[in-house]
C-alpha cells in the first residue's frame, strides 16, 4: 500500500537515507511524542523489505509491539512477532520483544540488513546492546521522542553510545502550530513537592522514597478534586510513584464517583489491553499507572495528564505530558495536572530542547537543572525567566526568596503567556543567520555548545530538501 506521508515524514526520510549515503551507520532520529515516529520507521522497513532487505524492529513493550504490528498492518508489509504467545514466521520484516530476543539469540539463524531500534534511549542498556553487538554488519536506526538518558551517558558512539548522527524532526511548538499535536493549559502547584532528603538512583528520585512521600491523601490539594473541577469526565492518565501508589490512586477516584483502574506490568497481557479499551471507550475515566504507560503509548483521546509522581528524567517527563498531546475530535487542548512541580523542573511541554549525542553530568538535585520556569508568589503562574510575571504584573525583588511549601490550588499557565514567550523565542532564532549568530543567542539562553551547530546544520539539510 502507499500511504502519502507528512512533509515533515517525507523530510525526515530523505534525510536519513541521505545519512546513510554519507557513510552512517547508526543515525538516531528524535521527533515528539505525537509527532508519528512509528509510521516513519514502519515506513522505512517497507521499502527496506521491498527492496530484499532484512529487518528487525525492537521494542520493549508488548504494547509497542502490537502498535508496531498495526503501523505494519496499515502498510500491508508482512512480519513476523518475536514475542511470548507469537510464533515468528519467515518475513523479511520481525518486530521483536527485547526480552524474548535476547534469550534466543544463539537461534536466530538469519542476518538483518537494518536494526530498527524504538524508544533507542534505551539502546545502551545491556539487552540492547547485546543484540546490537550480535549483529555488527546490520546498519542502525534509532527512533526516539526524547534522547537523553538519566545517567548522563550520551547515545553517540564518542560518548559511548552507539549512535554516530543525529537527525531533528520537528518541535513540539512546530507541530501544534500544523495541527499535528495539542496545545496544552498546564496547571501547576505554588511549590513542587518536598523532597528534602531523597536519594537518587541510576539518575532519578528513588521510587521506594518517592511512593512513600507521595502516597498520601494530598498532594498540593487533592488531585480528584482538581481533576473533578478541571477536567471532569475527560479520559485521563495518572502518573504515579508506585503500583501500590497507582491502586491507592485509583482507588480514591472510585470513592469519588468516577471510573478509575490502574495498570501494572504484572497483568496479563488480555487484562491490560481491556483497561485500555475500557479508557478510549468511556469506560474508564481515569486510568491509573507507575510507568507502563509513559512510553509509546498511542490512545490520543486521552486528554488529561496527571502529574503525581516528581521525577529528575527530562526524558520522562516528556514522556508522560506527551500521552495528552495528540489530538482528537473534540479535544480542543490537552490538560496537564501537575501536582508535583515537574514543570518547574523540566520546563513547559512546548518548550524548544536542545537534543544533542553528547553525555551530560549526572543531575544530584533539581536545583542544579537550572529550568527556565519561575513560580510567581502573587499569582502562582508559572512562566519563563522575567523581572516581572507576564500574568500579572508582580514585580520580582532581587532579594526574593521561594515562599514556603504550602497547600494551594493549581493555576493555570495562560495561552497568551505561552505564545507570546514562545513568539519571543521563534524570533529570536529566526533573526540568526549565520553559525556565529546561533553561537552567541546558544550562549545567551545557556545552551551548550552542539546546539547551534545542530540547529544550522538542520537548516542547510532543510533548504537542500525544499530546492
Amino acid at each position: 500500500m502507499t500511504i502519502q506521508l507528512r512533509d515533515y515524514q517525507a523530510r525526515a526520510v530523505h534525510e536519513l537515507r541521505h545519512a546513510f549515503r554519507e557513510g552512517a551507520r547508526s543515525p538516531l532520529f528524535t521527533l515528539a511524542t505525537g509527532g508519528g515516529k512509528t509510521f516513519v520507521f514502519s515506513y522505512i522497513a517497507q521499502q527496506a523489505a521491498q527492496r530484499g532487505g532484512h529487518v528487525l524492529i525492537l521494542v520493549h513493550r508488548q504494547e509497542l509491539l502490537m502498535q508496531a504490528s498495526r503501523s505494519l498492518d496499515v502498510l500491508d508489509v508482512a512480519h513476523g512477532l518475536i514475542a511470548p504467545g507469537h510464533s515468528s514466521t519467515l518475513d523479511n520484516v520481525q518486530v521483536a520483544s527485547v526480552q524474548t530476543l535476547v534469550r534466543r539469540l544463539k537461534k536466530i539463524t538469519w542476518e538483518p540488513s537494518l536494526i530498527i531500534v524504538d524508544e533507542a534511549h534505551h539502546a545502551v542498556a545491556g539487552s540492547w546492546r547485546k543484540i546490537l553487538d550480535a549483529f555488527p554488519t546490520a546498519l542502525v536506526l534509532g527512533v526516539t521522542a526524547t534522547p537523553c538518558r538519566l545517567d548522563g551517558q550520551g547515545l553517540g558512539r564518542d560518548a559511548g553510545g552507539v549512535f554516530d548522527d543525529l537527525i531533528l524532526g520537528p518541535s513540539i511548538p512546530e507541530l501544534v502550530a500544523a495541527g499535528h499535536l495539542c496545545d496544552s493549559k498546564v496547571y501547576a502547584p505554588p511549590m513542587v513537592a518536598n523532597l528534602d532528603g531523597v536519594k537518587q538512583r541510576a539518575g532519578d528520585f528513588a521510587k521506594g522514597e518517592v511512593a512513600e512521600r507521595m502516597d498520601k491523601p494530598t498532594i498540593t490539594g487533592n488531585a480528584v478534586g482538581h481533576y473533578q473541577r478541571l477536567a471532569p469526565g475527560k479520559p485521563a492518565i495518572a502518573f504515579c510513584a508506585s503500583v501500590a501508589h497507582a491502586e491507592h490512586v485509583a482507588e480514591e477516584f472510585r470513592a469519588s464517583g468516577f471510573r478509575s483502574a490502574s495498570l501494572d506490568g504484572s497483568l496479563p497481557d488480555g487484562e491490560r489491553k481491556q483497561r485500555i479499551d475500557d479508557l478510549a471507550s468511556g469506560k474508564i475515566h481515569v486510568l491509573t499507572s507507575c510507568e507502563i504507560v509513559s512510553e509509546g503509548f498511542d490512545l490520543p483521546v486521552v486528554t488529561a495528564a496527571i502529574l503525581l509522581r516528581p521525577t529528575a528524567s527530562e526524558g520522562l517527563y516528556l514522556q508522560q505530558v506527551g500521552r495528552a498531546l495528540r489530538p482528537f475530535p473534540g479535544k480542543e487542548y490537552a490538560i496537564i495536572l501537575d501536582h508535583v512541580g515537574n514543570v518547574l523542573t523540566h520546563g513547559l511541554p512546548d518548550d524548544e530542547r536542545e537534543w544533542t549525542l553528547e553525555g551530560r553530568p549526572k543531575r544530584r538535585g533539581t536545583s542544579e537543572s537550572g529550568p527556565p520556569v519561575r513560580q510567581c508568589e502573587a499569582c502562582y503562574t508559572c512562566h519563563r525567566p522575567a523581572p516581572e510575571c507576564p500574568a500579572c504584573g508582580y514585580r520580582y525583588k532581587i532579594d526574593d526568596r521561594q515562599p514556603e511549601e504550602v497547600a494551594g490550588e493549581l493555576k493555570e499557565i495562560t495561552k497568551a503567556e505561552k505564545i507570546a514567550l514562545r513568539r519571543v523565542r521563534v524570533s529570536e532564532e529566526s533573526g540568526c543567520t549565520t553559525l556565529e549568530d546561533l553561537q552567541k543567542l546558544g550562549e545567551a539562553r545557556g545552551y551548550k555548545p552542539g546546539w547551534a551547530a545542530h540547529r544550522f546544520e538542520a537548516r542547510q539539510r532543510k533548504r537542500q530538501w525544499t530546492t
